[in-house]
């Protein structure tokens, strides 16, 4: 009996469905919690008025491909961990570690830098002086959690990478409290603090990443076993593992960059049309960021799977990994559409209580429903390729969907046609089918002729 055949056997497809869960589940509510972060301050400094939700939604906008970048980059970190595990060489998975956490640190700084130029950046963009203002004073201050940003979402790709995703989604949910606690203090001014609004929310937010990153790297430290896993002392694997991390993280950045650029730009396309239009438009990608995140968690499976299947050399184990994680995650995003379809009202009255920016979000809802599949589809079918190392064709076919498809499309139906945030959204839909349908192509093919039997 080959590998294959004997994986086959033994996990069976429910073998693989279940297993793809069980990582699964834990990442998404982790990845759900780092989300609804965001979701809480867009909703909170929501309700705080349509010109505190412009800034804030503005101020993330340039934030938020940063962010990703530095996430693509690091990315390599589950990847390279997971083989390791595969492969039974547990110690050579905290040498990653240690590697990802100084590349970590460093990223950080740069991005806090970058960070501090964002009333400059906005202006350049065609934004009026006082949105490039506010937001920029938005920006600034989540600057200051880049850091620990980076150096939390290290460390928790690094558990992801060994099967422990659980102490990562318990942090998460403790920063969520956090959050809506400060959150209530400094949005709106409370025990004595003065009302800051977006501003409040940013500062909240930084607090929390922090808290994040701590709790995050104590848990390492305290409950890791340091002899197995190598997480302290001995620099005996970190040879070449810079190297490799970079080999992958460079593409990776890239890709994620381009996606999220792309996306960014459609917020500054509504920036263009006044803050009314960028709120109502940040409240309905929102929402489809909220449920994009369902799908995330399975693409953190998938990459694991996949790079444990690379590790033991199993072809077939490849494609049950990638597939059954696409699988899973669009049952469950399908069964988000019809929320969509169905309460476009009351999800839009979570974010704001004015109507004008109410009357924008509303059609916008209804074209977003139509989006949840196939960009959750691609979500982790990228994730898949990401696990088998196959990363700069996946960020070519980035380019062509996102820059060649969404961003010109949405700038025509939304800013050219004056379609507003509905039109920006029809865009978002295109840019996020034509992924869908090339990355499960290329996924397919390169599944087919690994050359990892035997």
């Amino acid at each position: 009996m080959t590998q294959s055949d004997h994986s086959a056997a033994t996990f069976g497809l429910r073998g693989q469905l279940v297993r793809t869960a069980a990582l699964a589940g834990p990442v998404t509510v982790g990845r759900l919690g780092i989300l609804l972060l965001i979701t809480v301050d867009t909703a909170m400094t929501g309700h705080a008025g349509a010109q505190e939700l412009a800034f804030y939604g503005l101020g993330m906008a340039p934030q938020i491909p940063l962010v990703l970048i530095g996430i693509g980059i690091l990315t390599g970190t589950v990847i390279l961990t997971a083989q390791a595990d595969g492969a039974k060489r547990p110690r050579e998975c905290g040498a990653v570690w240690r590697v990802a956490m100084w590349h970590a640190a460093g990223l950080g700084v740069v991005m806090l830098g970058l960070c501090q130029a964002g009333e400059w950046f906005l202006i350049q963009t065609g934004q009026s002086r006082d949105l490039a203002a506010g937001s920029g004073r938005v920006l600034a201050i989540l600057g200051w959690g880049m850091p620990a940003m980076l150096l939390g979402i290290v460390t928790t790709l690094f558990l992801e990478g060994i099967n422990r995703p659980v102490p990562g989604m318990i942090v998460v949910l403790l920063a969520n409290l956090l959050n809506v606690f400060l959150n209530w203090v400094f949005i709106f001014g409370h025990l004595g603090a003065p009302e800051m609004g977006a501003v409040g929310a940013a500062f909240a937010t930084t607090l929390v990443r922090w808290f994040m990153f701590v709790a995050a790297l104590i848990y390492v430290l305290v409950r890791i076993d340091p002899l197995r896993y190598g997480t302290r002392g001995s620099n005996e694997y970190t040879a070449g593992v810079g190297r490799r991390l970079r080999r992958l993280g460079y593409p990776l950045g890239l890709a994620h960059g381009m996606e999220s650029a792309a996306f960014a730009s459609m917020t500054l396309f509504a920036g263009l049309l006044g803050p009314i239009q960028v709120a109502g438009y940040q409240v309905v990608m929102n929402l489809l960021a909220v449920v994009f995140m369902c799908a995330v968690g399975f693409a953190t499976a998938a990459s694991v799977r996949v790079g444990n299947a690379i590790g033991r050399r199993d072809r077939h184990g490849v494609r049950a990994a990638g597939w059954s994680a696409v699988a899973l995650a669009a049952t469950l995003q399908a069964s988000l559409v019809g929320v969509f379809l169905a309460m476009p009202e009351g999800l839009a009255a979570i974010y704001t209580n004015d109507v004008q920016v109410a009357a924008i979000a509303l059609p916008a809802i209804t074209i977003a429903a139509i989006a949840i599949l196939p960009d959750g589809v691609q979500g982790v079918v990228i994730g898949a390729l990401r696990g088998a190392g196959d990363v700069w064709p996946a960020t070519a076919l980035y380019l062509i969907c996102f820059w060649g498809v969404m961003v010109p499309l949405g700038y025509f139906l939304g800013v050219h046609l004056e379609i507003g945030a509905p039109g920006l959204m029809g865009g978002v839909l295109a840019g996020t089918a034509c992924a869908a349908a090339a990355l499960s192509a290329r996924f397919h093919a390169i599944s087919l002729r690994l050359p990892l039997a035997r």
